[in-house]
């Protein structure tokens, strides 16, 4: 059923299909699909937008349209359909630490999108290192 709500927008022509917002999407909408990354489910999609910092061409934006409702079951069935594939781990660009062994969050810096990790934040910001 088709409800109005906020949705990911991936715009075709400034993405160069590399992948790094794959990963971000706990519920598994986003793959590459011949050489760009496709929303493969609007109820897949929760419109959190947690892909939208990650995507260093700023080729995703969230709207407000039409779409199906986002299904916390079509997600289910989804993500174990895709377990067997292997996901790559994240690790925090200043330190290494891997996401197995703290939060990481996306950010922005020097123009790049990149994970950090909870440790590493605060200086980040605030300046200094750790």
């Amino acid at each position: 059923m088709a409800i109005k709500r906020k949705i990911v927008h991936i715009s075709e022509e400034k993405c160069t299909g590399c992948g790094a917002c794959v990963v971000p999407c706990a519920e598994g909408a986003i793959e590459i699909v011949n050489g760009k990354a496709r929303l493969i489910g609007e109820s897949l999609c929760d419109g959190a937008g947690f892909c939208l910092g990650i995507c260093p061409e700023g080729a995703m934006t969230i709207e407000e349209r039409e779409a199906d409702a986002f299904s916390h079951e079509a997600v289910q069935e989804h993500l174990s359909q895709q377990s067997s594939k292997e996901t790559p781990v994240l690790e925090c660009f200043r330190c290494g630490n891997p996401e197995t062994e703290t939060v990481l969050i996306p950010c922005r810096s020097a123009g790049e999108s990149l994970w950090v990790c909870v440790r590493c934040l605060p200086p980040l910001i605030h300046g200094g290192g750790h």
